[in-house]
């Protein structure tokens, strides 16, 4: 017991000498509880519509009113036939489409049974599902309305309420409305933060504990041939991951890749260059191992994978929250995982998502250089 007393006593006192871990241990539990508490909303709220109206009259732009005040809605642009509805959706623009053919208010005006047709993208399993339960509720009430003014001109009385607006529902993207579809794909985004950030930093300061690395600053070796030296062999691996876990997306979770997978790698290729610059700029702010770990995980991934929107719908989030996340990588990363793999986006689609990733990845190496050569002096 005795014994067990003083290391336990040795460990704090080692931990109190250590002046970088805990920043780590204190600042990246805070993070991610306010991440988790800002982003873990699986409300689902003010969700893009688009409109076709083909019918043009008061009773579907009553309708769209009735959508638009009920606050799970926000109307983010109109078209004017179905076959336009789906650049909306494919680049997330929209995640619903309310399509209320011609002909919906004569219907109505002649006591028939008018038709719209409800487009969501099944991508978002949790958002599809419950957008197309918010429109179903807002079309039975309308139609409800419309039965008991019906009535009520007839002199007939009221009637229990009922549904005269028939509405056909359709899912884009993911029909069967399957979660593994959402959160599969997520993996492999998971899975090369790991191996790209977190290994390279604890790969470098293992050197710097063991003395290699400063046997290294005495050699002829550059700065420039060192770092690529030590990032390449991770980049290698990354690529070579992420051949295995498609394949194990695709051929045991049977997650369709409607996408191309060169384009896939293509736009996979900054990203890594990101987070190997995360992993090479953790290595210069710690000295040990385990300060690489605790700072590569709770600092960098853990409000990342929570901020991104690969778990939690970043519209769910506070304002200030969503201007936040335009610096993560991976928020962008997600969409090109996901339009990729679900969508069967292209480069013309998602050539926006590797213009930021590739500027943010030349900044985070460059900041991450010029930090790792100043340690080594």
């Amino acid at each position: 017991m005795r014994v067990l007393l003083h290391v336990i006593v040795k460990e704090f006192i080692q931990l109190r000498r250590d002046k970088k871990m805990i920043p780590a241990l204190v600042v990246g539990p805070i993070m991610q509880l306010l991440a988790l508490g800002y982003a873990a909303n699986m409300d689902v709220k003010e969700i893009p519509l688009l409109l076709v109206d083909q019918d043009r009259t008061q009773a579907s732009r009553a309708l769209l009113d009735r959508f638009e005040g009920s606050g799970y809605f926000r109307l983010v642009g109109a078209e004017d036939e179905t076959g336009r509805v789906e650049p909306w959706l494919a680049r997330g623009s929209a995640q619903v489409a309310l399509v209320i053919g011609a002909g919906y208010g004569k219907a109505i005006a002649a006591g028939r049974t008018p038709k719209v047709q409800v487009i969501a993208d099944g991508s978002d399993a949790n958002s599809a599902v419950v957008g197309l339960g918010y429109a179903s509720r807002i079309v039975t009430a309308v139609g409800a309305e419309i039965v008991a003014s019906r009535r009520k001109a007839a002199g007939i009385g009221t009637a229990p309420a009922a549904e005269s607006i028939e509405m056909t529902p359709r899912v884009w993207y993911n029909p069967g409305l399957t979660t593994r579809w959402f959160y599969v794909p997520a993996l492999l985004a998971m899975t090369l933060m790991l191996i790209t950030m977190i290994l390279p930093s604890v790969a470098v300061v293992r050197e710097k504990e063991i003395g290699t690395l400063e046997q290294l600053g005495v050699t002829p070796v550059r700065p420039w041939q060192m770092i690529l030296g030590k990032l390449a062999p991770f980049a290698m691996i990354g690529m070579v991951d992420l051949v295995l876990v498609t394949a194990l997306v695709v051929f045991l979770f049977r997650v369709p890749l409607r996408g191309s997978f060169l384009v896939l790698a293509l736009l996979t290729v900054p990203f890594l260059m990101t987070m190997l610059g995360l992993g090479l700029y953790v290595s210069a702010l710690v000295r040990t191992q385990q300060q690489a770990m605790m700072t590569s995980a709770f600092v960098f991934m853990m409000p990342m994978i929570l901020l991104s929107g690969l778990i939690f719908p970043i519209e769910n989030m506070p304002v200030a929250i969503q201007y936040g996340t335009v610096v993560i990588p991976l928020r962008y990363y997600n969409n090109v995982v996901r339009g990729i793999f679900l969508k069967g986006s292209g480069i013309d689609v998602l050539w926006p998502e590797g213009a930021i990733l590739t500027g943010i990845g030349i900044f985070v190496l460059a900041m991450a250089s010029l930090r790792f050569r100043k340690s080594l002096d």
